[in-house]
């Protein structure tokens, strides 16, 4: 993408959802005030931005992503089914206007520039792992057999981007923890941190289930 630094660009805020840099979100779009806001985009870019919307504090987040249009579907009451996919990440800068649909002026976030590709990689290379421990543990607890994607990004900052919009649970603010750094090292180190943690918990519950393998039956 060759945006200007700055641009206005229409505001979608969702309850707790996060949008990451190439994820599909589809939407179903049938408030009026959105209903004005795809026409107008659709008429433009077919681009808005994706932002937080926190239901129990009843803020926006400042930082957001944008989306893009893919696929549109509009039925005869006027109600949209779009298809959407991430681009890229936006800081708020000033609401411009609040109605018939809020807009603000954003500025587009990227990461630092790498200053040591091998640690990086190496980085990437422990997270994958973690990644991959986690998703065969889990399929032991529930015996069944789990795989990762085949076409899971390969380099770290895409990499990154993936597993922070694939956490499972309540994680909305985590989330958006995520989305608001803007180096490709510490968000691959704060996942696997996680995964780490996670790991090591699934772990333990694999041993307990081999040791007890009457526990679970018992329970249910």
């Amino acid at each position: 993408m060759t945006d200007l630094a700055v641009r206005e660009l229409p505001l979608f805020p969702l309850p707790d959802v996060v949008l990451f840099p190439q994820e599909v979100l589809p939407l179903h779009i049938f408030e009026s005030r959105y209903r004005i806001m795809l026409r107008s985009v659709l008429e433009s870019d077919s681009r808005f931005g994706v932002v937080r919307w926190d239901p129990l504090n009843k803020t926006m987040s400042d930082v957001g992503c944008c989306a893009e249009i893919i696929k549109c579907h509009t039925s005869e009451d006027g109600r949209s089914n779009i298809i959407t996919m991430g681009q890229q990440r936006f800081r708020i800068l000033e609401v411009i206007r609040e109605a018939p649909f809020a807009t603000a002026m954003v500025s587009w976030i990227e990461d630092e520039e790498v200053k040591n590709s091998d640690e990086l990689n190496k980085l990437s290379d422990a997270v994958l792992t973690a990644l991959g421990d986690v998703v065969s543990l889990t399929g032991k607890l529930r015996d069944s057999q789990t795989v990762l994607p085949e076409d899971l990004p390969d380099l770290p900052r895409e990499l990154s981007f993936w597993i922070a919009a694939h956490l499972a649970g309540p994680v909305a603010k985590e989330q958006q923890y995520l989305l608001e750094l803007n180096n490709t090292f510490d968000r691959l180190q704060r996942e696997f941190e996680m995964l780490d943690h996670t790991r090591k918990q699934l772990a333990a519950r694999s041993v307990l289930k081999e040791t007890f393998p009457n526990v679970d039956k018992a329970n249910n």
